[in-house]
């Protein structure tokens, strides 16, 4: 197989594509649909297979999302341990927005996503790369004045 040609069972590829369309997230703020088309041109992949790997995992983003994104676990095991629809239901109480939506201001996006590998200290909430544990309101309270750079 010659350099830079890629198959579906290269792992070295397929790590690179994962990378490869976080660098673009990070620089468009989402992967665009010229951003997915970049990544596929620089790894020579198809612009499908770019798109099929940025749909399977939950860290990518396809539509514009506030500065931060704030992901609260719905699974199972944050439910028993009694965060996770408390935690949700204040930061909308708060937010004024329901999981999937922006503030007005562009500040905040709120998500529920299945599992913050944070089962044993929730409530749990991830602010774009960073994980916040053992929250209280107050807490929550804090981390959102502070982001808002208060």
């Amino acid at each position: 197989m010659a350099l830079g040609q890629f198959t579906r069972q290269d792992p070295i590829q397929r790590s690179m594509l994962l990378t490869a369309l976080y660098m673009a997230q990070e620089q468009y703020g989402y992967l665009t649909p010229e951003a997915i088309e970049r990544v596929a041109q620089r790894l020579q992949m198809s612009p499908g297979e770019v798109y099929e790997t940025a749909t399977f995992y939950s860290m990518y983003r396809r539509r514009p999302m506030g500065r931060y994104v704030l992901q609260v676990c719905e699974g199972l095991s944050c439910h028993l341990a009694g965060g996770a629809d408390n935690l949700a239901g204040y930061l909308q109480e708060t937010l004024g927005i329901s999981p999937g939506e922006t503030t007005a201001d562009g500040l905040f996006t709120l998500q529920t996503v299945q599992c913050l590998a944070a089962c044993g200290s929730s409530p749990a909430m991830r602010v774009n790369d960073t994980l916040y544990e053992n929250l209280t309101f107050d807490r929550v309270d804090q981390i959102l004045s502070e982001l808002r750079g208060g």
